[in-house]
């Protein structure tokens, strides 16, 4: 089997491992907040299209993401091009029920803009959901390559290059250290400096901790 084959199967397929899994913490959300149907949900860095497969989609969702938005937006969302470490003042005013975030933690840039990002989950609702992957978790799961994660800078950068079933694979340097630099996986110690007032959930794949999830329920 190649790679790309391999990657559609464990990864990209709507019937793949990673989309049993996204199910499956879309059934947790829900039963999480059983009342997320009638909700205003603000989606720090998502995307429309966790909510197009959720398994319960609240009555209006907000996304804050740094990408354009999409040409074509449905009546019951809308989309902010805005940097959710830095929100911009009509933002922070809104109403909210729930903060949403899935794996994008992770991603914000170092450990001062993930005060702000988790400062800012922390204010704008009373309740959050923040989820980001486990660093300890064998499975790097960007490029699921297995203790990708450990290695110095320079090796992840040229296992980057040449891994073939990373998420957005490359043969540049410079493309392949961006996105090294920008992935840095969480532990327990820093999620719960981050959210010292949540309850930490576990997600776990044969019985090892795979990612971490920070809620607050009113």
């Amino acid at each position: 089997m190649g790679p790309n084959r391999l990657r559609y199967r464990l990864v990209d397929s709507d019937q793949s491992w990673s989309a049993r899994r996204r199910r499956h913490r879309s059934d947790w959300l829900a039963r999480t907040f059983p009342d997320i149907g009638d909700m205003h949900v603000v989606d720090l860095g998502g995307r429309l299209g966790t909510w197009h497969r959720a398994t319960v989609r609240p009555a209006r969702v907000t996304v804050v993401n740094l990408e354009q938005p999409p040409a074509v937006v449905p009546e019951w969302a809308h989309v902010e091009q805005a940097d959710a470490c830095d929100l911009p003042p009509h933002l922070t005013k809104g109403s909210y029920d729930l903060v949403f975030s899935n794996s994008v933690l992770e991603h914000v840039g170092g450990h001062e803009r993930r005060i702000r990002f988790a400062a800012a989950a922390r204010s704008l609702a009373d309740r959050h959901w923040v989820q980001t992957p486990y660093r300890y978790f064998p499975i790097e799961p960007h490029w699921i390559a297995p203790g990708m994660q450990f290695l110095p800078v320079r090796l992840r950068t040229a296992f980057a290059r040449r891994w073939p079933l990373g998420h957005k694979p490359t043969r540049s340097h410079d493309a392949a250290i961006h996105q090294v630099l920008w992935t840095e996986l969480l532990d327990r110690s820093q999620m719960r400096h981050y959210f010292p007032d949540s309850t930490m959930l576990v997600e776990r794949v044969f019985g090892l901790p795979k990612s971490l999830i920070a809620v607050r329920n009113g």
